[in-house]
């Protein structure tokens, strides 16, 4: 019987198993009773503040909308990765099982359950339609991106971006609203993905540099990255704020949001550029030795041999990063940006909420949507190594 075989085999195990299940009864009563007891009415008033904090609610169709091409995005690619592994393991004679309807919904329960949270907090219907609009896109889109012929999916890449593009010129352009209008959650995912695009290469750079056999580049180098490595974030955010206009010229000034961004952009460069050298120094030397031998340039060997192998077994440690990166990005609230943290202190002062203490319920809330953000890059992250084989042999 598995529950005597695996939980109660001796009595030191039974004991804990009995201990473990009293308290795990007794989490899962107290949660209960706090979510069917607690007033969210905070919440449902704020819902639109929590996202896109201050941007115009008579603009709401654009974010409504970049939502729709966001999420058309990343399912094409991930449709498109998916038809790419079936291929691969086709071509390999192995066996490739696709992952039903229901085995997909099962692995992304955590964005099912925020949806249905999100749906029952919306008052009216015009959220609710953007959100079952948005996830029909990006599942429309994943059976398209699975279909889509070989010279399509070689390109899936800069279609990608180009929607991404697209989402942005949405919120932006013809009357839209810039950087120092947007806020709530909108606001970190942005910093997010804007920094880790923007400090990926040049933390690659750096990687490259502390290892390079020139003494000047290799010592410029190893001084930022131990120099920023060794600065907290807030002060770095700090100085974006109140410093970086004394370095640029008269008729150059940043505003928060782009000052905040060059802040994160700086010091996350340096954290990546040490997850990308150790994986460097994980690719055996012989490895290029052996181009060498073959009369490769150097520039070469380093883009087809050491980055590809290098890059793939950075893949944990390098999630890992970008993480601790959307987590991070509540510390604008210091300095004075609205994102989804500033937005649930705003909500709790006001006079209709004032000294209720709801702190209680928006700060689970916000909560909730940082883990389902971090749970899905995990997630996405161990397929991808499962994919790729990292730490296989």
């Amino acid at each position: 019987m598995w529950m005597r075989r695996n939980l109660f085999p001796t009595w030191w195990d039974s004991l804990l198993t009995v201990i473990f299940g009293v308290v795990a009864v007794w989490g899962a009563v107290t949660l209960v009773q706090f979510l069917v007891t607690s007033d969210y009415t905070i919440i449902r008033v704020n819902l639109a503040n929590f996202i896109v904090g201050r941007f115009p609610r008579d603009e709401l169709w654009r974010p409504a909308v970049a939502l729709v091409v966001t999420l058309a995005a990343i399912g094409f690619v991930a449709g498109v990765a998916s038809a790419a592994a079936r291929a691969v393991a086709l071509d390999e004679g192995s066996s490739f099982r696709s992952a039903s309807f229901v085995e997909n919904l099962r692995r992304q329960w955590p964005l099912l359950v925020t949806i249905f949270v999100v749906l029952m907090l919306t008052e009216t219907w015009g959220p609710r339609l953007t959100v079952l609009v948005a996830v029909a896109a990006a599942f429309l889109a994943f059976i398209g991106g699975k279909r889509a012929p070989a010279a399509v999916r070689r390109w899936a890449w800069l279609l990608a971006l180009v929607m991404l593009g697209v989402a942005y010129a949405i919120l932006v352009v013809a009357g839209g609203v810039g950087w120092g209008g947007w806020g709530g959650i909108q606001l970190n995912i942005f910093l997010t993905v804007a920094g880790i695009l923007l400090a990926f290469p040049l933390g690659l750079v750096l990687a490259l540099g502390r290892r390079s056999s020139l003494p000047a580049v290799r010592l410029v180098s190893v001084s930022y990255i131990e120099l920023i490595r060794g600065v907290p974030l807030i002060t770095l955010l700090l100085m974006g704020i109140f410093a970086i206009g004394f370095f640029l010229p008269a008729g150059i000034r940043p505003g928060p949001v782009a000052r905040v961004l060059i802040a994160i952009t700086l010091f996350e460069a340096a954290y990546i550029a040490e997850v990308v050298r150790g994986g460097l120094q994980s690719v055996h030397h012989g490895q290029v030795e052996a181009s060498q031998a073959l009369g490769m340039a150097p520039w070469k060997t380093t883009r087809l041999i050491v980055l590809p192998q290098a890059l793939r077994a950075t893949i944990p440690a390098m999630v890992g990063q970008f993480i601790s990166l959307f987590k991070d990005t509540t510390l604008v609230s210091l300095v004075g940006l609205f994102d989804v943290l500033t937005i649930s202190g705003v909500a709790n002062a006001q006079p209709a909420f004032l000294a209720q203490g709801l702190e209680t319920v928006t700060l689970p809330f916000v909560g909730l949507l940082f883990w389902v953000g971090s749970y899905a890059m995990s997630r996405e992250a161990r397929r991808l190594e499962k994919r790729l084989g990292v730490g296989e042999r």
